[in-house]
């Protein structure tokens, strides 16, 4: 990629909307060699060759769902680590289950490295062409020497856990009772907080907020 922010909805659109061909070129064009994949569900690890893992990973996500919606909400970029963080909505069905649809949201992180020897792109004997705006993203030139070229060296998906229980039961019965729970978790801090005030009082008035004396270091003196 030669402008990380520009062209990331581009990528993730060709790794999870595109024909299988489109699909793989797509992971060997702009992942690492030894590129990983962090989900809560499955990881690669990072080595040599790891890639492979990452595409067989995607061509399954495609095979299960072969119509996904996604929409990119929002893209930010720490220039100085080289890192993307990316939010994401997406509707993910499986054919072979009816009435499956399950709506979430997440935030991928994706760590880049700045011109990797990478090695020469893979010739496919299927042709790429029917999609233009596809078959143009792909064969967009990689060698300009104006500007640098970001490569994707890992992915870490990251889920609420109500936002993951969603694949596991239907209408969202799991991470609705999750939800309920947390606002009695909200409600048992208050609680607590009410509860316990003194232990502040002290924290303010004797220890001085977050310093290294104990609680029992200040009673003795």
């Amino acid at each position: 990629m030669e402008d990380p922010v520009a062209d990331i909805s581009r990528v993730i659109r060709l790794l999870t909307q595109s024909q299988p061909s489109i699909q793989r070129a797509t992971v060997e064009k702009y992942f690492t060699p030894s590129a990983s994949f962090t989900h809560p569900l499955c990881r690669t690890g990072s080595y040599e060759g790891s890639r492979w893992l990452i595409w067989c990973i995607y061509r399954w996500y495609k095979i299960m769902s072969p119509r996904i919606e996604i929409s990119i909400d929002g893209v930010a970029y720490d220039e100085k680590n080289r890192t993307l963080y990316v939010d994401i909505h997406q509707v993910f069905r499986i054919w072979v289950i009816p009435f499956y649809n399950v709506p979430v949201s997440l935030t991928t992180v994706l760590k880049l490295i700045r011109d990797p020897p990478l090695p020469p792109q893979p010739s496919y004997s299927t042709p790429i062409n029917p999609n233009e705006s596809w078959h143009a993203t792909l064969n967009r030139t990689t060698t300009s020497s104006e500007k640098p070229l970001y490569y994707i060296q890992s992915q870490n998906d990251l889920y609420q856990v109500n936002e993951l229980l969603k694949f596991f039961s239907q209408f969202g019965l799991l991470s609705g009772l999750l939800v309920l729970w947390q606002f009695i978790a909200t409600a048992l801090c208050v609680v607590g907080a009410t509860v316990f005030w003194p232990v502040s009082w002290v924290e303010q008035n004797v220890v001085g907020g977050n310093k290294e004396r104990s609680i029992a270091e200040a009673a003795r003196g």
